[in-house]
């Protein structure tokens, strides 16, 4: 894998949150990604260019599930209506991704979308669609979310085995609520705050050994020479050290793991 290039890609995506980035070759490709702790909308171009990004924190999901439909269907109107009036385009399409065990709820993702304007052309799994910016071949995707810890194992591009548990960033921001007896929007605040990250360490490591734990009953360290991690909560600085130590697999992250799977959902959007 050549990391300075997804680096620099996922820099793009980062940055489209803040501009769009122009020129674009269009159709243009949405990746809605309906998360435990936000929701984010990512569009590319044609070509698979970051064009722009929207995201919003959200509780409408609980374990990769819709809880609250209403709350759900308004967010993503709203990041829609933001995304289109920057870009001074109509979004028609795009594409969802499930965390795995949840395919039950793809018809309740499907009727949000839907209901806020996007026609929804391709379903995949969360774990895959992070790939779709790695471009692994053989290995493991982690994809650690705000209710859950997803993975799918590569062999030759293809997956061979898929697993998502409950314990996500959420989890880690109520261990330091607790911990500083502080609501859990300042929990978070500080959880997202790089500068903290070494003070908090020591508090949330039992949650990330439990994260690790999760991924090291699947992979066969014998067979999986690297685990590739992806999701907001892997901005925590240290936590691939903790999940090689764990797993016994090497562990590697890219400096900005936190939009990968929402533009890996975007390139798998089918334009309309």
């Amino acid at each position: 894998m050549d990391w300075d290039k997804v680096n620099e890609y996922m820099a793009r995506v980062g940055r489209s949150e803040h501009e769009v980035l122009r020129p674009w070759k269009g159709p243009l490709k949405t990746g809605l990604d309906l998360g435990t702790a936000y929701v984010v909308l990512c569009v590319l171009d044609a070509e698979d260019r970051p064009v722009a990004c929207e995201k919003q924190a959200a509780s409408v999901l609980r374990d990769g599930v819709v809880v609250d439909y209403a709350g759900a269907l308004r967010i993503v109107r709203g990041l829609k209506e933001k995304l289109e009036r920057r870009l001074g385009e109509e979004l028609a399409s795009c594409a969802i991704a499930m965390p795995a065990g949840t395919e039950s709820s793809v018809r309740t993702h499907r009727y949000v979308a839907e209901g806020a304007g996007l026609e929804v052309t391709n379903v995949l799994d969360e774990p895959s669609a992070a790939n779709a910016v790695y471009g692994i071949r053989d290995g493991a995707v982690v994809d650690i979310g705000g209710g859950t810890t997803g993975l799918a194992v590569f062999r030759d591009g293809k997956v061979v085995r898929m697993e998502d548990e409950p314990t996500g960033g959420v989890h880690v921001t109520l261990v330091l609520a607790g911990n500083y007896h502080v609501p859990f929007e300042e929990a978070e605040r500080i959880k997202q705050d790089p500068a903290r990250h070494r003070e908090i360490f020591p508090v949330v490591r039992p949650v990330l050994e439990k994260m690790a734990s999760i991924a090291g009953r699947y992979i066969n360290p014998a067979e999986t020479g690297t685990i590739y991690l992806c999701g907001g909560t892997c901005r925590l600085q240290g936590i691939e050290e903790v999940f090689e130590r764990v797993t016994g697999v090497k562990t590697v992250k890219p400096e900005d793991p936190f939009l990968v799977t929402p533009a890996g959902i975007a390139k798998n959007c089918l334009p309309v």
